[in-house]
Parts: C-alpha cells; sequence; structure tokens
C-alpha cells in the first residue's frame, strides 16, 4: 500500500504499525516524534498504531548537541 513518509511516496506493506515503520527507517522510538494525518502519536501507542492506505506521516528525529 501507498503511504507518504516526510512528503515521500512510500510502498510500504498492510497492517504494518509505526514501530515496523520506524525500523525500516533504523530509527529507534526514543529519538523520534511521529505524526499521522497531523495527529501526534503518543510513544506508548507506537505499537498498536497502524498505517493505512493514504497516510500522511511526518517523522521527526531529535538531535542533541552542545
Amino acid at each position: 500500500m501507498q503511504a507518504t513518509v516526510n512528503g515521500q511516496q512510500k510502498e510500504i506493506d498492510s497492517g504494518t504499525n509505526v514501530t515496523a515503520l520506524l525500523g525500516l527507517y533504523e530509527l529507534e522510538p526514543i529519538r523520534v516524534a511521529v505524526e499521522i494525518n497531523e495527529d501526534l502519536v503518543a510513544r506508548s501507542s507506537f505499537s498498536t498504531t497502524t498505517i493505512f492506505e493514504g497516510d500522511r506521516i511526518e517523522i521527526v528525529t531529535f538531535v542533541g548537541g552542545g
């Protein structure tokens, strides 16, 4: 199925959840914020939040520095 991830069309498997999507990008859940269709997804819900055809997903990574 098709979803938009950070502005780019991405083919992902049906039934993919946020945790699995982050794994495709090799991102650790503790270091990101995720929005689906402009709604912030709670980190505690990543494994139970399923992505559907046509969803618009934004993944923002946290970068530390000093």
